[in-house]
């Protein structure tokens, strides 16, 4: 997987999810959750690959960077829960799949109490 579109499909694939372009340039793609509006995965091209932000659990960051060396701190967000996926065809789909799942577990709308006991 090295296309923008690619990811971003595969975002939208995880439900309850929607692409936004919230930047002057149009150059950034923010794939967000419905009912929170939280971005989960931050697409832009730079550099002459496609890069992903993703957020992840910071022990989590820490293996995915030793592990793999396309995957960096995140370019323009917090470095200890965000690290960037560039897109340069070294990973597995399931190991790029598998970060997104991460960062869209990590940023789901929480349900209330009230929803998760049954509305009693």
């Amino acid at each position: 997987m090295t296309g923008m579109r690619e990811v971003i499909d595969l975002c939208l694939s995880f439900g309850g999810v929607y692409e936004d372009y919230p930047f002057e340039e149009g150059n950034w793609a923010v794939m967000r959750h419905v009912g929170n509006k939280k971005g989960f995965a931050f697409v832009v091209k730079r550099e002459g690959c496609v890069w992903v932000n993703v957020k992840h659990r910071p022990e989590d960051g820490i293996i995915w960077r030793e592990l793999y060396e396309s995957v960096v701190p995140a370019y323009h967000m917090n470095k200890a829960h965000w690290s960037s996926i560039i897109l340069d065809g070294t990973l597995k789909e399931s190991t790029i799949r598998k970060m997104l799942e991460d960062s869209y577990e990590l940023t789901c709308p929480k349900m209330r109490k009230s929803a998760r006991i049954g509305n009693v």
